[in-house]
């Protein structure tokens, strides 16, 4: 897909990782690898190995394919892949917008917005979702009707902390196991669609926006969503939690006349882009 920085320019960059998921989701092999690879067995394995001192050799290659600038992260003698992959980037490198009407990304990424309703049917890691299976809550998906979500997608090359988009109270997490379907070989000829990826959202009554719902979606090969707070009062750019290695994405519902999404980030949308951010960036208003 393509996507437009903030000034507008566009890129059209087709990353390994993009590679490899079109292949695993469009091919016929590769759905059959894809079976294989989101098995417990062997996303367990993948978790091990990236704890692992030997998986600190893959560091150096991913930065210089990756181009990070490894300055603007706290300096750190990395254990394994897993904590180069969750390090902690310098305060003074995400600056949060504080101003009360404005809603910030709670992460780095490259976001779409849309408007709610019971007809929208959105795809996250390939895999297509209605808010309600997305939330697996039927009074939960209705009472968000007539707002806005959200996706923001992360690639392996973004920061993967997240943050709060605005101050106020936080109720409990809610945990989705991923689930894999059993499908017979016509239906792989006609969807790509057999398995959902595990996720956790939690509920914030934010101070300047209503209700918002704040959704962490893994994907394969990612050993965990890591949460630190729950039924809590949280502030606005603090830190809500860390994905594990792989891509991720965060889903954030807004609810009607909460929030009204950017100006750019509506019309690239429309246009079938998506808008590069970063975490502490203005992505709506009141």
């Amino acid at each position: 897909m393509k996507y437009r920085d903030r000034d507008g320019k566009e890129y059209n960059i087709s990353t390994n990782q993009d590679r490899f998921l079109r292949f695993l989701y469009t091919n016929r092999l590769g759905r059959s690898l894809l079976k294989i690879m989101i098995s417990e067995k062997v996303t367990n394995l993948i978790e091990w190995y990236m704890n692992t001192r030997i998986s600190t050799l893959k560091i150096d290659g991913f930065i210089i394919e990756n181009h990070i600038r490894i300055s603007d992260y706290e300096k750190k003698f990395y254990k394994s892949y897993n904590e180069f992959f969750t390090r902690k980037i310098k305060k003074n490198k995400r600056p949060v917008d504080m101003r009360e009407n404005v809603l910030v990304s709670p992460s780095d990424g490259k976001v779409t917005v849309y408007p709610i309703s019971d007809r929208l049917i959105v795809n996250i890691k390939n895999i297509d979702y209605s808010v309600k299976s997305l939330l697996l809550d039927r009074e939960l998906s209705e009472e968000m009707e007539g707002g806005w979500l959200y996706v923001i997608r992360l690639t392996v090359d973004n920061y993967h902390r997240y943050s709060y988009p605005d101050s106020g109270y936080q109720y409990e997490n809610y945990y989705i196991p991923g689930v894999f379907h059993t499908v017979n070989p016509v239906a792989l000829e006609n969807t790509s669609v057999f398995a959902q990826n595990c996720r956790a959202y939690t509920i914030i009554d934010s101070d300047h926006f209503g209700r918002l719902i704040q959704m962490e979606v893994g994907a394969m090969g990612v050993g965990r969503i890591v949460n630190h707070k729950e039924s809590d009062f949280v502030n606005k750019g603090e830190e809500k939690g860390y994905f594990e290695f792989g891509g991720s994405t965060i889903c954030l519902f807004v609810t009607k006349d909460g929030v009204r999404p950017d100006e750019d980030i509506i019309k690239n949308t429309e246009e079938g882009c998506e808008t590069l951010v970063k975490l502490g960036e203005h992505i709506g208003y009141r």
